[in-house]
């Protein structure tokens, strides 16, 4: 882990006085090194709970998540060089912010300390507005930014309270010992505190999610974002609401809460990601369609974090790790598409086939995997997912079968409706991709199949 940190900060202070192209590749090859030098860390079996100081501890589920962080960090290098690099004095400073968040986001995985934890969880927030306001393509790019700032920090302040209360009264601010009040609940807190507390402290994490009904601010910060920016919003930004409520989870010791809201909010997110898969349908822009998926998604991995299972945990890490590469892929496709057309248009971008086939096979292909087609690990997840969710109740098979099914029909409407018909502007010629858009669409591809070899990954931290 501290290698990996200085590795960061060697690629920090790369010399970055004036453009310079191996400049920009030292840090995407430097981001590599560290995606690669991050995979042991998998071993969970070595780390599996082990304190390495009293500001750091490492277990599965974060450092499944940092080898994630390292790994999209890179690959938004990649995919971001064609546009970003036309602009010679912008885009040192691109990597540089790029390295700061990934900086950012390895220590808010990895800190033990909740104090820390929500400074970095906050603190990601700066590079990232900074990507959309400096490299968005459209003039909304400002209100995108003051939505995703509002939404986030209006529900993570009243945590913010909750966490310095609770570090008062059970005498520790470490997230991997149990607190004081988990021994004696009753007598720290009243009758109706603890559905209370239930809500503050996953307020901030279900806008991060997001759970609908608070995932506004997501459209809108993706459409205007520009590819890198959405790929650290779908690859990693949404696995830290995740991360938080799974934490949280052990932390407060929130399974033992009276069950009346857990089960409101577990059939909400239900409905909910049902209602956004419906709402794809009626998507005209390409990314605003692919954002608009991921709320459906994250609502399946939410109701396996409430379903307080062993196997509903599971398969919400798997979940987050499948959807960090298909949803960072489909973003990176839909920029490529973006910078043959000129148009982001649903309309626009018909007979893809017939003008590039290659990038055609890409969008199948990540399509497929969209769907939680074998062989990747999408598709574990949800068959564990499943008996979680309907051992908690099996009234809840209606939307569970409905995001299921609803989820092949969005994707199969992306491919066709962007590969198939004819383009409407007949005179554009027969286009090849280059080697670096299929090096980074193949190496989002490879690891979400590859892990269903080694399907431990998920399984091997402690619930």
């Amino acid at each position: 882990m501290l290698g990996l940190m200085l590795l960061n900060l060697t690629t920090l202070v790369t010399p970055s006085v004036k453009f310079s192209s191996l400049t920009w590749y030292t840090r995407v090859w430097s981001l590599l090194l560290g995606a690669f030098l991050s995979i042991p860390l998998l071993n969970s079996s070595l780390f599996n709970q082990q304190m390495i100081s009293s500001m750091f501890f490492i277990d599965g589920l974060s450092s499944s998540l940092t080898t994630l962080t390292w790994w999209i960090s890179a690959l938004m290098l990649l995919a971001s060089q064609s546009s970003v690099k036309m602009n010679k004095n912008k885009s040192n400073l691109f990597s540089l912010i790029i390295c700061v968040l990934n900086l950012i986001l390895m220590l808010t995985f990895f800190s033990a300390n909740v104090y820390w934890f929500y400074v970095f969880f906050e603190a990601s927030l700066i590079p990232t507005m900074a990507l959309i306001l400096g490299w968005g393509y459209q003039p909304e790019r400002l209100q995108a930014s003051m939505y995703m700032m509002l939404y986030t920090i209006s529900a993570s302040l009243p945590f913010l309270i909750l966490i310095v209360f609770f570090s008062e009264i059970s005498f520790t601010s470490s997230m991997a010992l149990k607190p004081l009040f988990f021994f004696y609940p009753k007598s720290f807190l009243g009758t109706g505190t603890l559905e209370i507390i239930f809500l503050i402290s996953l307020a901030a994490f279900l806008v991060k999610l997001p759970m609908f009904s608070v995932h506004l601010w997501l459209p809108k910060a993706h459409v205007e974002a520009p590819v890198a920016g959405s790929m650290v919003l779908a690859g990693i930004l949404l696995k830290l609401g995740g991360y938080g409520i799974l934490r949280m989870y052990q932390f407060l010791h929130l399974a033992s809460i009276n069950p009346g809201i857990k089960d409101f909010l577990f059939c909400f997110s239900l409905w909910g990601g049902m209602i956004t898969s419906i709402i794809c349908f009626r998507q005209v822009d390409l990314k605003s369609l692919i954002a608009y998926s991921s709320v459906g998604h994250m609502s399946l991995m939410l109701a396996g974090a409430f379903s307080a299972s062993t196997w509903g945990w599971h398969a919400a890490l798997g979940m987050m790790l499948a959807h960090g590469l298909c949803s960072s892929a489909l973003f990176a496709l839909a920029n490529y598409n973006y910078e043959k057309s000129g148009t982001r248009s649903m309309m626009m971008n018909k007979g893809m086939l017939l003008i590039c086939p290659s990038i055609s096979i890409w969008w199948f292909l990540f399509c497929v995997v969209n769907m939680a087609a074998p062989p990747s690990i999408n598709l574990l997840s949800e068959i564990l997912v499943f008996p979680s969710i309907l051992l908690y109740s099996n009234w809840l098979i209606i939307p569970l079968a409905m995001v299921s099914f609803l989820a092949a029909v969005y994707s199969l409407l992306l491919y066709t409706a962007t590969q198939h018909g004819n383009h409407p502007k007949f005179t554009l010629p027969f286009i090849t991709m280059k080697s670096a858009p299929m090096t980074t669409l193949a190496l989002h591809y490879i690891p979400v199949n590859l892990m269903i070899i080694k399907s431990d990954i998920i399984f091997s931290w402690v619930v």
